[in-house]
């Protein structure tokens, strides 16, 4: 009961820290000095999360584990409780989280032996994870790529957050995870990690705004200094992304379409259930066009072959809605030498995790769907994507997530990969 009351009252457990500057974090020099903001602002790398870790700043109800560090995020686990919710909703800043769950649940349980999250419902769940944060560092959070890949919806929450996914600077407090799964029902428990979160370091220059990638003239600086993407890139207020409908030498399948009635998936289990009994394969539509259903769930594949430098980070971000009526990401975060030489990567295609609104929508071989926006990291990474177990992904093409194998021969891989 003592830790979940200093977790539940952040002033009890950290003494005053912080100071209105930003944090003598160690600094590197990086092509960022050359093409990005200056030195000592920008995403917080695996090394500097350990920092925030060991003063206080991130704390938790149970010890850090070393696998939640990712390169330029940590991973977010769920705590004991589970509520079961009417719809979602943001805090604001009048009423407390805890009373508007209290009016708002249709069903409190608890995740310690494990439990079912129902298709087309919302959950609530605080996380082990809370934060301190001082006035010179905010975060932001998304889906983890296997969360995405399950169409399952997780957004952050923080008391008195009038948006989701985002931490104000000098926040102090719980952390909690809204989750509604689409496609598949899945069973979690206490523990499970689905959704991550990044810190962002601020200088006095940058603190009063939300945006902070890098401009299209910096983005084709990086490009000529460290290639992005395979041939000449797109870059229109980020690098954008074309969908591939015509597949590749090696397979036919240009994507998968979640059936509607599937078995239950545990979020846990890695490589455990066969590909066949939760979705079809989609083979080159004719024509090169494909129509989404409103109500369906795709799997994609972008055209571009992705390499993220080790000194940045990038996230994938909603295109103009003017160009086309549908959703293409939930898991939004590449981390740093995803499909990079660096990291042993020959570049890497991006997912597309695919959702029309309303209203059917071909979608065409080569389309713009999506954009990347690159952000420096204030210091190299020590660790790269592709380097830690975590790395699922690395160097993959169309790729469905870690919870399926498609044939007897992947499972045996992808277990030895596992393994490691």
């Amino acid at each position: 009961m003592g830790t979940r009351r200093r977790v539940g009252n952040m002033q009890d457990t950290h003494p005053e820290l912080f100071r209105d500057e930003a944090l003598a974090l160690p600094k590197s020099p990086t092509e960022t000095q050359v093409i990005g903001p200056p030195p000592g602002y920008g995403v917080l790398p695996s090394q500097h999360i350990h920092h925030l870790i060991q003063t206080k700043i991130i704390a938790s109800l149970r010890e850090i584990q070393p696998g939640q560090i990712q390169p330029a995020s940590l991973d977010l686990r769920l705590g004991a409780e589970a509520y079961r919710v009417r719809a979602s909703f943001l805090p604001g800043s009048r009423v407390p989280l805890a009373k508007q769950l209290r009016h708002l649940q249709l069903d409190k349980f608890s995740l310690k032996g494990g439990a079912v999250l129902e298709r087309g419902s919302v959950y609530v769940v605080q996380l082990q994870e809370a934060v301190k944060l001082p006035r010179s560092i905010s975060a932001v959070a998304n889906p983890k790529s296997s969360t995405g890949r399950l169409d399952v919806f997780v957004r952050l929450i923080s008391e008195n957050s009038e948006i989701f996914d985002y931490v104000e600077p000098g926040y102090a407090g719980n952390l909690y995870a809204e989750i509604s799964p689409r496609s598949f029902s899945i069973k979690v428990r206490e523990g499970s990690r689905l959704n991550q979160i990044r810190f962002r370091q601020l200088s006095r220059r940058h603190e009063k705004y939300r945006s902070y990638h890098l401009t299209d003239g910096q983005l084709q600086a990086l490009h000529e200094k460290s290639r992005l993407v395979e041939g000449k890139p797109t870059i229109r207020n980020g690098l954008n992304i074309r969908v591939n409908l015509i597949g590749n030498a090696k397979s036919r399948i240009v994507g998968w379409r979640a059936k509607r009635y599937s078995a239950i998936v545990d979020v846990d289990e890695v490589n455990r259930y066969r590909a066949s009994e939760f979705w079809d394969p989609i083979s080159p539509p004719q024509g090169g066009r494909l129509m989404l259903d409103p109500l369906e769930f795709y799997i994609l594949a972008s055209r571009e072959s992705l390499h993220i430098p080790p000194s940045f980070a990038a996230e994938m971000v909603p295109i103009d809605p003017a160009m086309g009526e549908f959703r293409v990401h939930y898991a939004g975060f590449f981390d740093p030498g995803f499909g990079h030489a660096a990291a042993g990567g020959e570049g890497s295609k991006g997912v597309l995790e695919v959702r029309s609104h309303e209203v059917p929508f071909f979608l065409e071989d080569g389309q713009i769907v999506a954009r990347l926006v690159y952000e420096p990291l204030v210091a190299p990474p020590q660790l790269l994507y592709g380097e830690n177990p975590g790395s699922n992904y690395q160097s993959q093409a169309l790729k469905l997530s870690k919870h399926f194998y498609t044939t007897s021969l992947e499972r045996r891989r992808q277990r030895v990969v596992a393994d490691k």
